[in-house]
C-alpha cells in the first residue's frame, strides 16, 4: 500500500464561526455569498433543484450566523467526484481560514465515502492557496477545465 504523502494539519475556524454540514442555506443567504465572491446569481428552484442533486454540502456560518462559505460534492459514486461552488466572503477577515476549512472538510469526507474517485473543482483565485496545500495540482499536464453555461 502506498502511503499517503504527510497532511499539513487541519486549518481552524475563527472563534464563534462554525462549520455546518447538516441542513440546507436558504437560496437568498447562497445568492448573497455567490454576488459577494463575484458570481452570479441563481434563482430560488435552480438552488433547490441543485442540492438535491449533491451528495453533501458544507457551510460556514459566522458568529452572526450569516453564511460566509459554502461548497457541495456531487459524484457517479464510481470514478468520478466534483466539487461545486467554493467561495468565501471576501468581505470576511478570515476568507483564506473558511476556504482551507471547506478544502480540508471536503476532501477529508470525499476520502471517507468515495476513496476510489479522482476529484475535481473549479475554484476562485482565491482558494488556490488551499488547494495547493492538500495537493490539487493547477492545471495538470496543462489540462484545461470547460464549463457550461445553462440559460434558464
Amino acid at each position: 500500500m502506498i502511503p499517503f504523502r504527510s497532511q499539513p494539519p487541519a486549518p481552524r475556524l475563527r472563534e464563534g464561526y462554525r462549520l455546518l454540514a447538516e441542513g440546507a442555506p436558504s437560496p437568498e443567504s447562497l445568492n448573497r455569498l455567490l454576488v459577494a465572491s463575484g458570481d452570479q446569481p441563481r434563482p430560488a428552484e435552480r438552488w433547490q433543484r441543485v442540492l438535491e442533486c449533491s451528495l453533501w454540502h458544507l457551510a460556514v456560518a459566522a458568529p452572526d450566523g450569516q453564511l460566509v462559505g459554502f461548497v457541495r460534492a456531487t459524484s457517479d459514486l464510481a470514478l468520478n467526484a466534483n466539487l461545486w461552488d467554493l467561495c468565501a466572503d471576501p468581505a470576511d477577515p478570515g476568507q483564506s481560514e473558511i476556504l482551507a476549512v471547506l478544502v480540508h472538510g471536503a476532501l477529508g469526507r470525499l476520502r471517507r465515502e468515495l476513496a476510489g474517485c479522482s476529484i475535481s473543482l473549479s475554484a476562485p483565485p482565491e482558494a488556490l492557496t488551499a488547494l495547493e496545500r492538500y495537493g490539487f495540482a493547477v492545471d495538470p499536464g496543462g489540462i484545461r477545465a470547460m464549463g457550461l453555461i445553462l440559460k434558464a
